[in-house]
């Protein structure tokens, strides 16, 4: 069913305001005080019927800019979707859509961020530009932003959506997030002996292969430079190298060897790191502060072809039921109404955002790193 645009004032609406008129005219006749104050408050009656009849837009439920998006939509007939996230759970994401707007065809293309640049950019010097919206790595977007390949728009989902995890402009908007926190073995280490700062981490108990770091864990110095300043982030980073860590790629594979014994902690990402103990893994996590959060946005496309689809489907995973979808996929959810499995993932300690709009010096961060870890 079409939602309604607005309210109709008809024969039943209008009955009991006529007999009332009528009832009020009667004890004007009977009783002069009464029958003002009733003829009173039939004239406040009266200016709400009047303008609910001349001027519909102001009874309009919040429906009406969907009706616009759909109808926009339902002539365009089709939506490219590129996505960083696994191809599985993209697919429900966008089965789920489809169920809701099934006269949407969807295109989804999975890859990997650095691919996705590489792919957006050939395209555009050819001239092409087949993609919608994307969502991707935070990085990604000021490179698509210098070259105006990005269009705006501000979903009306996102005053459920903290403000440091949307741009107030429309140019981006988080859909998930990815805490950096630390893992431990729990049948290596015991609770009480777990390290709850980034001092801690340095103790020489935790020295020789014992602390496992991610060789692309950029995010984690550029938010600490953030928050500490560049010369103490860079200082921490560097002693913490000296702790002799073992650096290696993939955090699903690392977490997976933290749980198998191969070395007592581990610097990842919590949801990764919770989805193993939800399994029965025997790993746990606790927060550091302040938290360094990556933000995974969604981008829609300047030069898109179908930009009501895209549109539709930025509010549908930004709203309550595609919010809900992501807790079961283990992710962590953008919304403040919507929280994550457990809700400690994303709550209950200082946090620091890396904004997608602050990577301007990613460049310098990435060498830093490389060369404080001996990275080639």
């Amino acid at each position: 069913m079409a939602p309604r645009l607005y309210y109709k004032v008809g024969p039943k609406r209008m009955l009991p305001i006529l007999v009332f008129w009528l009832f009020a005219l009667a004890a004007f006749l009977l009783n002069a005080n009464l029958g003002r104050t009733l003829m009173k408050a039939l004239a406040r009656s009266f200016l709400v019927l009047f303008f609910l009849v001349l001027f519909p837009a102001f009874a309009r439920p919040q429906g009406g800019l969907d009706s616009k998006l759909i109808e926009g939509a339902k002539k365009e007939k089709r939506l490219v979707h590129w996505t960083t996230m696994t191809l599985s759970q993209s697919k429900q994401v966008v089965d789920a859509f489809q169920k809701k707007y099934p006269f949407i065809e969807m295109d989804l293309f999975r890859t990997g961020g650095d691919a996705m640049l590489n792919k957006i950019f050939t395209e555009d010097r050819a001239g092409s530009h087949l993609w919608d919206v994307i969502l991707t790595r935070g990085d990604m977007f000021l490179p698509l932003m210098k070259r105006n390949l990005l269009a705006s728009y501000r979903s009306p989902e996102t005053k459920k959506i903290p403000a440091d995890l949307f741009d107030k402009n429309g140019y981006w908007t988080g859909y998930y997030v990815n805490p950096y926190t630390l893992g431990y073995n729990t049948k290596w280490v015991k609770k009480e002996e777990v390290p709850k700062t980034y001092e801690e981490l340095l103790n020489p108990k935790w020295k020789g292969q014992k602390i496992s770091v991610d060789n692309t864990s950029y995010n984690l110095l550029a938010g600490l430079i953030t928050a500490w300043g560049k010369d103490k982030a860079i200082a921490y980073f560097k002693r913490l190298a000296a702790q002799e860590p073992s650096v290696m790629r993939g955090d699903t594979n690392r977490v997976q060897l933290a749980a198998a014994g191969e070395f007592p902690l581990i610097i990842s990402f919590a949801p990764i790191i919770q989805r193993a103990t939800s399994e029965g893994a025997p790993i746990d996590w606790v927060p550091l502060e302040p938290v360094s959060v990556q933000v995974n946005p969604l981008l829609l496309g300047a030069k898109s072809a179908h930009p009501n689809a895209a549109k539709l489907f930025v509010d549908f995973v930004l709203s309550e039921e595609g919010q809900k979808q992501l807790v079961g996929l283990s992710r962590i959810p953008v919304r403040e109404d919507v929280k994550p499995q457990p809700a400690r993932l994303f709550g209950g300690y200082k946090r620091i955002v890396e904004s997608p709009d602050g990577y301007e010096n990613f460049s310098e961060v990435i060498r830093l790193y490389q060369e404080i870890f001996n990275i080639r």
